[in-house]
Formats: structure tokens, C-alpha cells, sequence
């Protein structure tokens, strides 16, 4: 079985907890450590680049609009939390667990 994050509701949004590296080869949702989703951003960290290419790489893969996902802790970090609404639990489960496998 694919180890998945912890994922969290709220209210009636999806919390993932976020460990992201910035300037990678490639955009990419590569596994999870310390319970955390590790993503890829070939984005630089400036000028919220990443956060932009995190929203966007969610956005693609989960199947939800951008305006559907906001990165709500850790803007200038690399730990983030992101939040994800018109999409429940089940579904970003069901997601994560065919791109983590």
C-alpha cells in the first residue's frame, strides 16, 4: 500500500502539509516524508514563483480549478500547508494514492 500524507477537512476544504523544493529539473509530486507530500518546483523561490507552480502543479493534478487551491501556511518556506476546496477527502486520496503508486 502507497504511504499517503496526512490530509485533513476543514470545514468543507482538504488540508495536505507540504515539504517543497524549489529550482528541480522537473514539476513533480515525488512521495511523502515525515508525513509530509514532498513536491518539485522548477520554479525559483522568489517573487512567489514556487507558491504560483505548487498551486498550479495541484491544480493539474488533482483535476480542480487554481482558484481551488491556496497555500495557507508557509508562504516563505518550504514547509507549507495547502488547501484544497471543491474536492473531498475520498477524492484527494484517491488521487494522491494513483500518482504516489
Amino acid at each position: 500500500m502507497t504511504e499517503l500524507p496526512a490530509i485533513r477537512t476543514r470545514g468543507t476544504a482538504v488540508r495536505l502539509d507540504l515539504r517543497v523544493t524549489p529550482r528541480a529539473s522537473r514539476n513533480t509530486i515525488e512521495g511523502v516524508r515525515d508525513g509530509r507530500l514532498v513536491v518539485k518546483v522548477t520554479a525559483p523561490p522568489v517573487d512567489a514563483a514556487a507558491n504560483e507552480a505548487v498551486i498550479a502543479l495541484f491544480s493539474k493534478m488533482l483535476d480542480v480549478p487554481k482558484r481551488n487551491v491556496a497555500i495557507v501556511i508557509g508562504a516563505t518556506g518550504r514547509s507549507k500547508t495547502v488547501e484544497l476546496s471543491g474536492i473531498t477527502e475520498a477524492g484527494v486520496r484517491a488521487r494522491l494514492s494513483d500518482i504516489l503508486s
